[in-house]
């Protein structure tokens, strides 16, 4: 069986972005895409903020940065500021780029913690030029400087994810996508093979395809009102299971930060997303633990300014398909899983689904082999960003509330618990699978949260002096100058891209 027409169900981030992608097949063999989406399905907008990799997808596009930003009133961002979640009153960055760079080998973590046992106070934070630009509300990109002595400077997007998905939907649409307004009443699978063949809408109209990507979010009409494929619950992980939306305006005129911020309250955690126009902001939280009203109380009274919208109350259940690829079907977005918007993953997942998509896809049939193959490296990455986020919860000290208590005793997964064994005996990360999160990810959210090196990398005791201490210094040198010549973010956005109104 060819592959001749490729529908998706549902449009929103996931679906667009799909669109958008598979679009620039035609330009090949001629491959029909489908969109079938219904102005009266809400889209879930839980995630307006991205991580770097987010940045290939638009390139792969060859989307214009400046139009795309302007066009969603987007914002920079360089990491991720969190709140209270070690103990009450800490906050740390965990920042898009490394903490200094290697020295013979020898990852920066090591050397500096070497120093800081001879007596050296200084923080690994300023060796980092996100966080250090992050910390004094500034940016610029790489191409903004010539410095040969430093990295290059990484970072992301907020965005508005309905802008965004408007944006990709003229795209794809200028590349022959089409779009199909209504909703599936019936979906038909083939007798003997069990994959779907059609899909009957409200209007009587069918719709037919030869693959199907499922977009529909949180109910994965295909991939399990109709194949049935299973779920794995990780709500004994990521206990959080309710979230309320509200976004509002910056009242007090200040310039959005270049960071997205996560302050955890006593049954969860809030997110502010800030846009050129606007705040997202939402209130993640456990019904366990508390009730919705509660919950919203503590969005309105922590918002920067008036709401803009009736809140959007939304229900989840943290985990994953069984498979992602099943048949002829393959789930992009929540109706692949969801693991809560923490660290900005789900618009990543929706991005690298996309990727392996393109990857194993042939024209001239499905098989077996690329169904496996979709499932195995889609399965290992949901589980290395499972781990991450669950450290956040329980690396902690704070026992103010029932919530935390829980987080902090829960069992967790024997891969994290060797993660953190080996980062407290020497400091030692090893990056498995081609994971999503670096060596510094894992670092700044442990030592963040007071997971502490007992000792270091052994060969960090080899490096010469005084040429290791003049290499700090330079490091550190290297970012207050380039920092402190950086623009504003709100400078820079009203220069680069200033939202299109």
């Amino acid at each position: 069986m060819s592959i001749e027409t490729i529908v998706i169900l549902g449009g929103g981030t996931a679906g667009w972005m799909a669109a958008a992608a598979l679009s620039r097949l035609r330009a090949g063999r001629p491959v029909n895409v489908v969109v079938i989406e219904s102005e009266q399905i809400g889209t879930v907008g839980v995630g307006e903020a991205t991580i770097p990799p987010f940045l290939d997808f638009n390139r792969l596009l060859e989307i214009d940065e400046r139009d795309m930003l302007s066009a969603v009133q987007g914002s920079f961002k360089l990491g991720i500021q969190f709140v209270n979640w070690g103990k009450i009153g800490d906050s740390y960055i965990h920042p898009f780029g490394n903490y200094g760079y290697q020295l013979d080998g020898v990852s920066f973590h090591h050397i500096w913690h070497k120093f800081k046992q001879a007596g050296d106070k200084r923080p690994i934070q300023i060796f980092n030029i996100e966080t250090m630009a992050a910390h004094f509300g500034r940016f610029a990109r790489t191409e903004d400087y010539q410095r040969e002595d430093l990295p290059p400077i990484n970072y992301a997007y907020h965005l508005d994810a309905g802008r965004y998905a408007k944006y990709l939907r003229a795209y794809a649409e200028a590349r022959g996508a089409v779009r199909i307004e209504g909703k599936v009443q019936h979906v038909a699978l083939d007798g003997q093979t069990g994959f779907v063949t059609e899909l009957t809408m409200d209007n009587g109209n069918i719709v037919k395809g030869d693959l199907f990507v499922d977009c529909s979010g949180f109910r994965g009409i295909l991939i399990e009102q109709a194949l049935q494929t299973g779920y794995e619950d990780w709500s004994n992980y990521l206990p959080c299971n309710r979230a309320v939306a509200l976004p509002c305006k910056r009242e007090d005129g200040s310039p959005p930060p270049p960071y997205t911020r996560a302050t955890a309250h006593k049954a969860g955690w809030q997110w502010q997303v800030p846009l050129q126009h606007r705040n997202g902001n939402g209130h993640v939280y456990c019904s366990e633990f508390m009730g919705d009203d509660e919950a919203l109380d503590i969005l309105v009274n922590n918002i920067a300014g008036k709401p803009q919208a009736e809140p959007n109350f939304l229900r989840f259940v943290t985990g994953r398909r069984k498979k992602f690829w099943n048949k002829n079907v393959v789930a992009l977005g929540l109706a692949a899983g969801f693991m809560e918007p923490l660290e900005s993953t789900s618009i990543h997942l929706i991005n690298t689904g996309i990727n392996k998509l393109i990857a194993l896809l042939s024209l001239d049939g499905i098989t077996q082999a690329q169904e496996d193959a979709f499932n195995r490296l889609t399965g290992k990455e949901y589980a290395r960003i499972r781990d991450f986020l669950i450290l956040h919860y329980n690396a902690t000290t704070r026992d103010d509330s029932p919530f935390w208590n829980y987080c902090r005793n829960m069992a967790v997964p024997e891969s994290l618990t060797e993660k953190t064994d080996l980062f407290r005996l020497n400091g030692q990360i090893f990056r498995e699978d081609d994971e999503l999160f670096t060596e510094t990810s894992w670092a700044a959210v442990m030592m963040g949260q007071g997971i502490t090196m007992q000792g270091h990398n052994a060969m960090a005791d080899t490096l010469i002096e005084p040429k290791t201490s003049d290499e700090l210094r330079g490091i550190e040198q290297s970012i207050q100058f380039v920092v402190q010549h950086m623009p504003t973010h709100g400078d820079y956005l009203k220069h680069y891209c200033p939202a299109a109104m």
